[in-house]
């Protein structure tokens, strides 16, 4: 696996580099078991690449070495000494040089290392449930038909996992198995198994089995995979604020769009990237995030987005989603190093993480006070609502109203009756046709039963028409109702008539105090013209010139009385246009009411007759079920003469046959007695015989009889 020999020839690499190397694979090999090269991931030129790197930076705080060679073997070697260092002086590095370690862990663990430091960076190399992994095995999960599904679905594409049946398919189950059992409250959930199946590319099942217990109880993964996934909905509350201070046009793009956080990252939270880039980013990130938690996930995702953001605005939701499955992961083929990089320069401020985890918190707890509100509301109004419609239905408007339903109610309560009971009728009906059928097949009566079969349709027709006599009666009944119904004047129309009488009354007045001034000032003008005529009696033998003045005081009076008589026909003629004005009114109102009237009657007549049809319709399907059940019985009754008349055909044939029978009988008995008489004439004792023929007998017995 690793080519030393370069070293012996070379001139740059002196010897006591060789023997550090060999002495540090000695001490690797005593610590843990070496992985198979069929499950390693990258090529170790990458990480050791990024090493001299590392090394540049960190200068000899951790190593002491001498200047770098540009030959990749003493890269290997370097790297094989530095990190073999680390891990044999692992607590003291861990301790004193934590920042140095970082910053190597960020430019990439080698490969060959990368078990034995996943377990010491989680402190998982000594767990004492280990121990109990064998037991678990034995033990039967809950969870097994789930996983047993998902497991063709992790890393379908990887050799060591694609074949079915396979040894990474079986060790995978087995990992998640155990920790199935150990923890039951989260059991099995789909996106672990991809952390899990990482895990076992590094390492054998035992170790990959402890680290991920560490990873679940120490890196927050328990609280990600729980069935609530309440530290998800945290996760992208903190990271959908992140966005919206670092990136606030595409945040509110995201918002136009109605694409939430937990459409894009919540796979990146779930797996650490490992369903969304190249297994080789996402092992290296996965190294970071062994060192530092989630916060590398925070800042890979806002890197992400970052690089992409002018892609991103132009495109809808569709195309948003299209971006994040085919485009960014071909963005990162070249490697890791580049969105790394950027993810080291993203603001992240861990008080103000805080703070948003205690926002959140307050958020849910007001969220659940509200959704328990809002339950005890709905709780609170259906009961209100049950009230209100009981107190409803218990409230009677009217009492004539509710006397005058109650009485159409019992009145079509005992038509439904009545034709209940016709209906119990005919089905009793028919009951004892079929009755009277059974007992006409078993007695052979068919005459009797047909005729009852008709008496009972006979009964059973005027029954049904007694209830349609009743039926019509309680119509007409009702329709008379309802006329005289319509026919009473309603709240409104009382109240526009009063209105009307109100306004009569009050023009009739106003007419009368008219009148009333009119006769006053006529009565005023006669008694003026009574005492002016008083005054000018003796005034006619005066002067011709007091004489015209008189002349011209009379005409002016006559003047005056004129107009006031022209003033109170002028006052009637308006009075009489008032009423007449008053009239029109009246009778447009009457109009009106007609016409209101004339609507309702037509909705009226309307609604009768949908009901007279409605009504007919059931009348022709009775008369169509009669017709039937008439039918039926002139069918049974035929089908019970036909099945007569073949039996009395059957019969005459029996007979027929039976005589026929008794024919050939008394035939063969003739020449069975011939036979015997031919016979015994040959015999010694002659005698004389006569062939007797006993008609009487059925079979028409035949016999012997000796002279």
């Amino acid at each position: 696996m690793f080519d030393l020999s370069r070293s012996r020839g070379e001139e740059t690499g002196p010897e006591c580099v060789l023997q550090c190397c060999w002495w540090t694979l000695d001490r690797l090999f005593t610590l843990s078991t070496p992985v198979p090269p069929c499950r390693l991931l990258e090529t170790d030129s990458k990480s050791l690449r990024s090493m001299n790197g590392s090394r540049r930076n960190s200068g000899s705080s951790l190593v002491s070495s001498s200047s770098a060679s540009s030959n990749l073997s003493h890269l290997e070697e370097d790297s094989w000494i530095l990190w073999g260092r680390i891990v044999n002086e692992w607590e003291e590095v861990r301790k004193k040089k934590e920042k140095q370690l970082k910053d190597l862990v960020r430019k990439g663990i080698p490969h060959h290392f990368r078990a034995i430091v996943w377990q010491l960076l989680c402190s998982a190399q000594n767990m004492p449930i280990k121990d109990q992994y064998s037991e678990l095995l034995k033990m039967t999960s809950p969870c097994e038909k789930l996983i047993r599904r998902d497991i063709a679905r992790t890393y379908p594409e990887h050799e060591f996992f694609k074949e079915k049946d396979s040894l990474g398919q079986e060790v995978l189950f087995n990992v998640m198995k155990a920790y199935s059992l150990v923890d039951r409250e989260v059991g099995y959930c789909q996106g672990s198994a991809f952390i899990v199946g990482l895990l076992l590319m590094q390492m054998p099942e035992e170790e990959a089995f402890c680290v991920f217990v560490k990873l679940m109880q120490d890196y927050r993964l328990r609280e990600l995979f729980k069935p609530s996934m309440a530290e998800l909905g945290l996760c992208m509350y903190q990271f959908e604020n992140m966005i919206q201070e670092q990136l606030p046009e595409l945040h509110l793009h995201f918002q136009a769009q109605s694409f939430h956080t937990s459409m894009y990252a919540s796979s990146w939270f779930l797996t650490i990237f490992l369903t969304s880039f190249p297994l080789p980013v996402a092992t290296r990130i996965f190294d970071i995030f062994m060192c530092e938690g989630l916060e590398i996930v925070f800042r890979v995702g806002l890197a992400i987005l970052q690089m992409n953001q002018a892609e991103l605005i132009q495109l809808d939701m569709e195309g948003m989603l299209q971006h994040f499955q085919r485009v960014i992961p071909h963005q990162l083929d070249s490697g890791p190093d580049k969105v790394i990089q950027a993810a080291y320069q993203v603001k992240y401020n861990a008080k103000k993480m805080k703070k948003l985890e205690k926002e959140y918190t307050t958020i849910k707890t007001k969220e659940m006070e509200e959704q328990v509100e809002i339950k005890r509301l709905r709780t609170e109004n259906r009961l209100l609502k049950q009230r209100i419609d009981t107190l409803e239905k218990g409230q009677v408007t009217r009492a004539q109203e509710a006397e005058e339903n109650y009485l159409v109610k019992r009145e079509l309560t005992t038509v439904r009756q009545q034709s209940e009971e016709a209906t119990a009728q005919l089905e009793k009906a028919n009951s004892t046709i079929r009755q009277l059928l059974l007992q006409q097949q078993q007695q052979r009566r068919p005459e009797e039963s047909v005729l009852q079969l008709e008496r009972e349709l006979v009964q059973a027709r005027l029954k049904e028409a007694e209830s349609q006599c009743a039926l019509k009666e309680m119509q007409d009944k009702i329709l008379d109702m309802e006329k005289r119904n319509t026919s009473l004047p309603d709240d409104t129309n009382v109240a526009r008539l009063q209105e009307e009488l109100i306004g009569v009354k009050l023009r009739e007045a106003e007419a009368l105090t008219g009148l009333k001034e009119l006769r006053q000032q006529v009565r005023d003008l006669e008694e003026h013209w009574q005492r002016h005529l008083a005054r000018t009696a003796g005034r006619w033998k005066d002067n011709p010139k007091k004489n015209a003045l008189s002349e011209l005081q009379d005409e002016l009076m006559s003047v005056r009385l004129r107009e006031a008589e022209a003033q109170a026909e002028l006052r009637e003629s308006r009075q009489r246009i008032m009423e007449l004005e008053t009239q029109n009114q009246i009778h447009g109102n009457q109009l009106r009411r007609a016409e209101q009237d004339n609507r309702s009657l037509s909705d009226h007549v309307h609604t009768v007759t949908v009901q007279n049809k409605e009504l007919h319709v059931q009348l022709q399907e009775i008369k169509r079920r009669q017709a039937e059940i008439e039918c039926k019985s002139k069918e049974e009754v035929m089908a019970v003469r036909l099945r007569e008349a073949d039996n009395i055909a059957a019969m005459a044939e029996l007979q027929q046959q039976i005589s026929e029978l008794e024919i050939q009988v008394t035939v063969l008995q003739f020449n069975s007695a011939l036979f015997i008489y031919l016979n015994y004439d040959a015999c010694e004792n002659v005698g004389t015989f006569v062939i007797h023929i006993d008609s009487r007998s059925k079979h028409g017995a035949i016999s012997l009889i000796e002279l």
